[in-house]
């Protein structure tokens, strides 16, 4: 059961948050590595709805089983690339923060892959899911009625 609706929310407050999604969506990034994010941030910050979410999303964009199925275990499969398995570590460590900062090991493998901005756009997205999971968590929106827009 919601703890809170939609008609309970403050207006303006998701359609902020969307408009950060929209700046998200017009940066370089790829939409299945966006969603891979979003969907890793999500299963390690145990949030039913935004998991159902992505992994439909993901679904949606061709991912396959095998690594929908994985995800939550990717560091010991080889079913990731290695510019996939640096935004996974970066995604972890920015999910569970502790009081170090993001070591050159975490960050270096980045520039491999990405510009200083794309990187800038990574650490957002990363930033925005853990905003949504945190919501959704206190929200407590039933998982499993998310449709993908088609």
């Amino acid at each position: 059961m919601e703890r809170i609706t939609y008609q309970d929310i403050p207006n303006g407050m998701f359609e902020n948050l969307r408009a950060i999604e929209d700046f998200i969506d017009n940066s370089s990034l790829d939409e299945k590595l966006v969603e891979m994010i979003k969907l890793r941030t999500s299963q390690k910050n145990g949030c039913a709805y935004c998991v159902d979410m992505h992994y439909k999303e993901l679904k949606h964009l061709g991912e396959t089983e095998l690594r929908l199925s994985s995800l939550c275990v990717w560091e010991e499969t080889p079913y990731f690339t290695e510019k996939e398995r640096a935004v996974l570590y970066f995604t972890d460590a920015l999910t569970k923060l502790n009081h170090s900062p993001i070591s050159d090991q975490l960050y270096n493998p980045l520039l491999n892959f990405f510009s200083k901005k794309e990187i800038c756009y990574l650490t957002l997205v990363i930033s925005q899911i853990n905003t949504w999971n945190r919501l959704m968590k206190v929200f407590s929106f039933t998982p499993g009625n998310y449709k993908v827009n088609q």
